[in-house]
């Protein structure tokens, strides 16, 4: 098993503060999304996107409004919400607790 698939499963616990990272900084169409997460090691399809989008929603972290577009169709537009700025609040301290926790193991382990 490749190291990819041994981390897949970390990736995808990620997604939702990845999302919450990418949504806290403008209001974002999926497609946007969808570009920013393409060139990292958290690349989705929509498939994955929407269910996780509509889950946040459900949640409360997450609303959308909808906007006209000269391309087509109008678009939903994701804004986080006060729920939505404390879960990544929270998500960040925890990830900051983990990546030094990570950082620190066998630093000081005796030879």
């Amino acid at each position: 098993m490749s190291l990819n698939e041994k981390f897949n499963p970390i990736r995808k616990g990620m997604l939702e503060f990845l999302l919450l990272k990418i949504i806290a900084a403008e209001q974002v169409y999926v497609a946007d999304i969808l570009k920013q997460l393409s060139a990292t090691e958290f690349a989705t399809q929509e498939g994955t996107l929407y269910p996780l989008l509509s889950k946040m929603r459900r949640d409360k972290l997450v609303d959308y409004e909808w906007k006209e577009s000269e391309a087509g169709p109008p678009r939903k537009y994701y804004e986080l919400t006060a729920k939505g700025r404390e879960r990544l609040r929270e998500a960040s301290e925890y990830w900051q607790k983990l990546t030094g926790t990570v950082q620190s193991l066998g630093k000081n382990t005796p030879s």
